[in-house]
């Protein structure tokens, strides 16, 4: 884990040194032929034009003020007064934007753990965000994708964390990552102390996360809940998880974060009720379903055949454990869609092949491929 610091907040993209995080991998031809058709397809993660559009709107005075409220509701709702505990992140700051979290790892009027949670979400998100793309890379030895996933998740930050010079020499240095990969697709870019890519895969290594724990999500989880049954009661209304009741008052969970919701659904500790468990289980598998959907249809215009598999991946990596088992998505899924990718990755690179030995008069040809003279 990268220590983090008030007066230095983590950054995804900050110097680092790390042992063997520039080390050079090479890999084989087929794998470099296979994924360079490949590396748009997968599903990235960014932010849509309207949404940017609506960050730019906001001068910086109200994003410090925006974060502030944000921050104060969030510790009140989950019963915090801090949201670390143990130098760990406490709670659950997924609903900041970009440009909130820069402001709360930034500015000054944050107290000490407040700039160090911010900069924890921070490098949590930026984990997510290349989880997928790496893990296909360590299969095809094709770092392409990843340095693209990486530029992505650059450029979508906010207006002031990209005036900065941290961000800056992470971004010049990916730009220099993909003008290498360019030249040599299967040999990991050796880029100096800039590198974020570097940073992410070295960070990968370790066992530790900076997201927040299930028991502490669990226990914010019951805290929320109880105040929302406190403001039906408050209301002269009996809480209820019936959208269609006329006389209770709906509790909506869907506005909880999915790790959130997959604390309740696992509930280590027994804190919640079968109708709550079933309620969460709900709202977690409607995202699901969502996820496997955009997936598919993302994958169907794309026109690469491993796009499906290629967006299974990075869905499945960007996910906890506890997620993926509380939405019931086993490792067999993981290894089904590697091992598609893998295959059709094969099948795209022999027939390749095939086309152009067809168009040189010589090398395979589809008889040959299918196993005739």
């Amino acid at each position: 884990m990268v220590a983090v610091t008030a007066a230095s907040p983590y950054s995804p993209y900050a110097g680092y040194t790390a042992s063997g995080a520039g080390a050079s991998k090479t890999g084989t031809a087929t794998a470099q032929q296979a994924q360079a058709g490949a590396e748009s397809a997968a599903t990235s993660v960014t932010l849509s034009e309207a949404a940017r559009a609506a960050m730019a709107e906001r001068d910086f005075t109200a994003v410090l003020a925006d974060t502030r409220a944000k921050l104060k509701a969030l510790l009140e709702e989950a019963g915090r007064t801090s949201p670390l505990k143990d130098g760990r992140l406490a709670l659950d700051l997924s609903s900041l934007d970009q440009r909130e979290l820069y402001a709360m790892s930034s500015d000054d009027t944050f107290t000490p753990d407040e700039r160090e949670a911010a900069g924890l979400e921070m490098q949590r998100r930026f984990e997510a965000a290349l989880s997928g793309p790496a893990a296909i890379a360590r299969v095809t030895g094709n770092y392409t994708a990843l340095y693209k996933s990486a530029a992505t998740y650059l450029d979508g930050l906010g207006a002031e964390e990209r005036a900065t010079a941290e961000w800056k020499a992470g971004r010049d240095a990916v730009a220099e990552g993909l003008r290498q990969l360019q030249a040599k697709p299967g040999t990991r870019p050796d880029l100096g102390p800039n590198d974020p890519v570097a940073l992410y895969l070295a960070l990968s290594e370790t066992a530790e996360t900076p997201a927040t724990s299930m028991p502490d999500l669990a226990a914010n989880a019951r805290t929320t809940l109880d105040r929302l049954y406190a403001e039906a009661q408050a209301n002269g209304k009996a809480p209820t998880f019936n959208r269609a009741s006329s006389t209770g008052q709906y509790i909506d969970v869907s506005g909880f974060s999915s790790r959130a919701l997959s604390s309740i659904v696992l509930d280590k500790d027994g804190q919640f009720t079968a109708e709550e468990t079933r309620a969460a289980r709900t709202v977690l598998q409607s995202r699901s379903g969502a996820t496997l959907l955009a997936g598919f249809q993302s994958a169907s215009k794309s026109g690469d055949p491993t796009a499906f598999s290629q967006n299974i991946i990075n869905a499945f990596s960007s996910l906890s454990a506890e997620e993926r088992q509380a939405v019931g998505w086993s490792d067999q899924l993981y290894q089904t869609a590697m091992q598609s990718y893998v295959t059709t990755s094969k099948l795209m690179d022999m027939f390749s092949q095939v086309t152009s030995g067809s168009a040189n008069n010589g090398g395979l040809n589809l008889a040959t491929l299918l196993g005739g003279q």
